[in-house]
């Protein structure tokens, strides 16, 4: 008897302005993966559609998304993937962008594990799972639970502390070509409780107009630009401002210029301005008075995607933020996006 599922991720934004590490926000684009276990006992197939196709690894076991599922598996007793399984994945979000393609992938991979497994994880506990690949909060965690989230690690106990922070190379093991179903039976556990997050309220009526230009830029690269440390006058800026965001785009109505003014950053954005051409001019030649509708700007993630919250005015904002992209030569393409739900599973 044929079993089938579909599991659908969104799409993330970090940092939104002065959150650096901290906020995230869930999208409406998606990784969607309809999953179908047969009874003929063959290894996973895995066929992909849509951005990223062409350079997905389709086999099992170096695909982001079935590691973390066997990762998953493995930790709760299941020594390999059920029979007869084929996946197909139709990706909505662009790699190297932005967007969160890897934070949705690990939260697929956690999905999918918890699914084929029967498991019944928790939503905390599934979060656990997706830290140990994933060790920044802010991208899965808005992926699993949506909307607009506050997210951080927790201190934990030394003993947890060091079961949370084993190479990534020992969770996600590089397979060799001549591993069998033995090799990598025991990975590491996560402990309880890596991560705490909550929700904030989020004004209906506020989109975001997400402007991704046709380059890619590398979350590494992005973070090998920040400094070591900052100066107390730069952090107090961005706390006051993140205390002031959070609860601002959720009144009614929004605020332009308290929120133009809340969505400004000193940690992260203006040292990654030599990697993006035209950021600069953006988030400072656009403003709630020359673009009414518009809300803030802020780069999303690492970059290079630059994401403009607003309530109308779409096109024009998307325009201007394209000239100015124009006169760097870099074409962009650019969306409306909802601010979408949390992660799903359906039979």
């Amino acid at each position: 008897m044929t079993n089938s599922f579909i599991i659908r991720v969104p799409a993330t934004s970090a940092n939104i302005g002065p959150g650096f590490d901290v906020v995230g926000l869930s999208l409406s684009l998606y990784l969607t993966l309809t999953v179908t276990i047969g009874e003929t006992s063959t290894l996973p197939v895995i066929t992909y559609s849509g951005e990223g196709a062409d350079e997905v690894p389709l086999d099992p076991y170096h695909n982001l998304m079935t590691r973390v599922a066997l990762y998953v598996l493995r930790c709760n007793g299941h020594r390999t993937f059920p029979p007869d399984l084929s996946i197909h994945c139709d990706n909505q979000i662009p790699f190297g962008r932005g967007l969160g393609s890897s934070g949705a992938a690990v939260i697929a991979g956690v999905l999918l594990g918890d699914s084929l497994g029967k498991l019944n994880l928790s939503r905390e506990r599934m979060l656990d799972y997706a830290l140990m690949v994933e060790r920044h909060p802010d991208n899965v965690t808005a992926a699993l639970v949506g909307g607009f989230v506050g997210s951080y690690l927790r201190e934990l106990d030394p003993q947890a502390t060091e079961a949370a922070q084993v190479p990534l190379s020992e969770v996600l093991p590089e397979y060799p070509p001549d591993a069998g179903e033995d090799w990598g039976l025991s990975p590491p556990v996560p402990p309880l409780g890596i991560g705490h997050y909550v929700r904030f309220k989020w004004n209906s009526s506020i989109k975001a107009v997400a402007i991704i230009p046709r380059f890619e830029l590398s979350t590494a690269k992005a973070r090998a630009v920040l400094p070591e440390s900052y100066s107390r006058k730069d952090l107090v800026f961005n706390m006051q401002r993140l205390a002031v965001l959070t609860t601002a785009l959720g009144q009614t109505p929004p605020d332009p210029e308290l929120i133009f003014e809340a969505m400004k950053d000193r940690v992260h954005q203006p040292y990654r301005k030599t990697l993006i051409p035209g950021l600069p001019a953006v988030t400072s030649l656009i403003t709630p008075a020359s673009h009414p509708g518009l809300l803030g700007i802020c780069l999303s993630g690492a970059g290079p995607t630059i994401l403009a919250l607003a309530t109308h005015n779409f096109d024009s904002i998307a325009g201007k933020i394209q000239e100015i992209f124009q006169q760097e030569q870099i074409e962009v393409d650019w969306k409306i996006l909802e601010v979408a739900g949390g992660s799903t599973v359906n039979s």
